[in-house]
């Protein structure tokens, strides 16, 4: 209340907002059943921050706050997933507020009541706040319109007055927070040295010779790696194996889909709503009692029909078509009006023959090859199999069917020959267009009839009966499950199932692996009565069954050989193919070792390498080798280099340095707006792993 008393003080009004944007996320289930869950347990911490613990009490009064902000902004309550990303937002603020606050404290940094009355009415308005009151019309900042709400939060319902007051709570963290990253990115700079030798990086280019030797001249098995060695790379590369805790998990799912017997039934309803539907006094209000989608009374050309209404053309109003089975659904169809529409609409099939190139004569080799085709049709050839065989884009596995299309939709060349047909065929001329000559079948001449079409759809869903055999068989197998053993030879024994792996699934993830919305899961894995080698009970997840058992853990630090070997093989297997290859490299040319090594060795030249960027044209990405091109003389040669795709052995043909008087000014600005864009994140990481923050939220969400 302190902001908004200052601001009454010096303005004399009140302060008030409105749902449309306000709220700030600046970090950024159900609460009484998570509760309800934890009725019975005495430990109700949902983490720590710098030793200190976060109680669920804390976490979920903020968490509110950012429900309310939802619900008054989007006029909803939030899905499970959305609710998922408030938990991580109401998360997120209390390490911000826990592990910043000490630094904040270290420097002095405080906020006046003058700076976040700047914020709200002076010069320095917050952008939340501008945005709120900014003229959609005019894009101009309306002061008036502020200070108006402002004078009436009173008077405002209750949820908007506690939706001011959360965001005139959080200002002054937020703005410590941009003080706080502003001292920091501002005490970085870059010296006239770094800027120089920058410039100096992108200018000065190199003419090379160089022997490579790709990593895939040697056979993956042909080489070996033992878990010593993995372990050695991964102790040599920690900082690119950090990670969090994880757990590995089995699982087996078990979908509830419908059967024959269901889509019978569903089909039997259909077929009775049809006879209904025919004499229906009023056809929108039968759509809205009776289909599983709502009415749509808009009248549609045929290329906005459904392909299986498109085959009953021309239709007959009043006639109900259907049922038709598609997509898991049954679908009746009413045609209840017709007329002339202002777009005509049109079927066609085509035969499109590309240039290999834009010189007059690859233009007239591909009329020539067109003409060919097109004479071949008219001499009694299958078009569509002509399509398959000579078309150049995606049609021609369709047989060169471009289904139904209005006007506009095509290039005008393409249009004027298809909607200029007064009837269905073949046309006797090529036509031209930017994508090259067309051999066109107009499959449907254009019109311009549109309809208007009532549809009822029904989903074939699984019955309580199917639901209960998949349920019953899920039971089944958590029966034969009593451990990890039994549950792998379970679901060998059954060729219907099929066993799939999650591995490091993290304490916030949201899935497992292709099973999303998946919380129930990662909660039980990581419970601490779940042991490695547990098999949970049966989840229910969304239309499906889920068995899961825990294969594994993984601790916070540095990965482990199992977790990261398919990656960590890849480095260390290239690692021993380099011995082997430099091992071979012998003679005092580059041609000589090309020669020694065998045909897989090539020499290659490359102009215009540029140190800064430490890539070889025609070859990728190699900053090694790069480098060590300008630490050479003319004429001199590297020793073999292991690279990122091969073995190089370089050698310098002359350089072009950078010119003198280089643009430092662009060279510093280019170097410290780098700097910049990585700075806020790493503040950010480098506080946290200071805070020694434990999230234990996945014990309760």
């Amino acid at each position: 209340m302190a902001l908004i008393n200052t601001i009454r003080e010096k303005s004399g009004w009140a302060v008030g907002t409105v749902a449309v944007g306000m709220l700030l996320f600046i970090v950024g289930g159900d609460l009484i059943g998570g509760q309800n869950r934890l009725f019975n347990r005495q430990d109700t911490t949902v983490g720590s921050v710098n030793g200190d613990d976060v109680n669920l009490d804390e976490f979920n009064a903020i968490l509110e706050q950012s429900k309310e902000a939802y619900v008054s902004q989007n006029g909803r309550q939030p899905t499970e997933q959305e609710l998922q990303g408030l938990r991580d937002q109401a998360w997120n603020q209390i390490v911000f507020r826990r592990a910043f606050q000490p630094e904040f404290d270290k420097l002095g940094l405080q906020v006046t009541d003058d700076e976040l009355t700047d914020m709200v009415q002076g010069r320095n308005i917050h952008p939340t706040i501008k945005q709120a009151f900014t003229d959609p019309k005019t894009g101009q900042f309306d002061r008036a319109k502020v200070l108006e709400y402002l004078r009436n939060l009173d008077k405002m319902p209750p949820q908007q007055q506690a939706a001011w007051y959360t965001f005139e709570q959080n200002l002054p963290q937020e703005r410590m927070g941009n003080k706080y990253y502003a001292l920091m990115k501002n005490s970085e700079y870059v010296t006239t040295a770094e800027a120089q030798r920058y410039a100096e990086a992108q200018a000065a280019k190199a003419n090379i010779r160089y022997l490579f030797v790709p990593y895939f001249s040697i056979s993956d098995s042909a080489v070996k790696v033992s878990d010593a060695q993995l372990q050695d790379y991964i102790s040599r590369n920690k900082a690119r194996y950090k990670v969090q805790d994880g757990r590995d998990l089995e699982y087996v799912v078990i979908p509830v889909t419908a059967s024959k017997e269901d889509s019978a039934s569903v089909r039997q309803t259909v077929n009775e709503l049809a006879q209904q539907f025919q004499t229906a006094p009023n056809d929108s209000l039968f759509v809205r009692a009776q289909s599983d989608q709502p009415y749509n009374g808009t009248f549609v050309s045929p290329a906005d029909l459904p392909e299986k209404l498109r085959q009953q053309l021309p239709l007959e109003q009043g006639k109900v078509y259907g049922p038709f089975a598609e997509n898991g659904t049954f679908s009746l169809y009413k045609v209840t009006g017709a007329k002339a529409g202002t777009t005509s609409a049109a079927r066609a099939s085509h035969i499109l023959i590309k240039a290999d190139g834009a010189t007059p004569e690859a233009d007239a080799a591909a009329k020539a090859k067109a003409q060919g085709i097109l004479n071949q049709i008219k001499g009694g050839a299958d078009f569509a199999t002509l399509a398959r065989q000579y078309g150049t884009d995606g049609t021609a596995p369709l047989g060169g069917d471009l289904g139904w299309f209005t006007s506009g939709r095509m290039v005008p060349e393409f249009e004027k020959a298809v909607f200029g047909a007064t009837s269905a065929g073949l046309l006797p001329t090529l036509t031209k267009t930017s994508f090259g000559y067309h051999i066109i079948k107009v499959t449907a001449p254009k019109t311009n009839q549109t309809y208007r079409v009532a549809t009822v759809t029904k989903s074939i869903t699984p019955s309580d009966a199917t639901n209960d055999v998949a349920y019953q068989r899920a039971q089944e197998l958590k029966g034969k499950a009593s451990d990890l053993e039994a549950f792998r030879k379970a679901v060998a024994a059954d060729k219907t199932l099929q066993k799939q792996e999650a591995k490091g699934v993290g304490k916030s993830d949201q899935n497992v692996g292709n099973v999303p919305n998946a919380r129930e899961i990662i909660r039980w894995a990581y419970d601490k009565k779940t042991e490695v080698g547990g098999v949970s009970d049966v989840f229910t997840i969304g239309d499906q069954y889920v068995i899961a058992a825990v294969t594994g853990t993984r601790e916070k630090g540095t990965a482990d050989v199992a977790s990261v070997k398919p990656e960590v093989s890849t480095f260390v297997r290239n690692e021993e193919k380099a011995k082997q290859i430099i091992a071979k490299l012998k003679g005092s040319s580059l041609e000589q070792m090309a020669s020694a090594y065998g045909s897989t060795a090539q020499v290659r030249t490359a102009n215009d390498v540029a140190l800064g960027q430490g890539v070889i044209p025609g070859l990728g990405a190699e900053p090694v080798a790069v480098g060590t091109v300008f630490g050479l003389k003319p004429g001199q040669r590297s020793a073999p280099i292991q690279g990122e795709q091969g073995v190089l052995v370089v050698e310098l043909v002359n350089t072009t340095p950078a010119p003198a008087g280089q643009d430092l000014k662009t060279a510093r600005t280019q170097l410290q707006g780098m700097r910049s864009s990585r700075a806020t994140g790493a503040i950010y990481e480098a506080v946290r792993e200071k805070a020694d923050v434990k999230d234990e939220r996945v014990r309760f969400f």
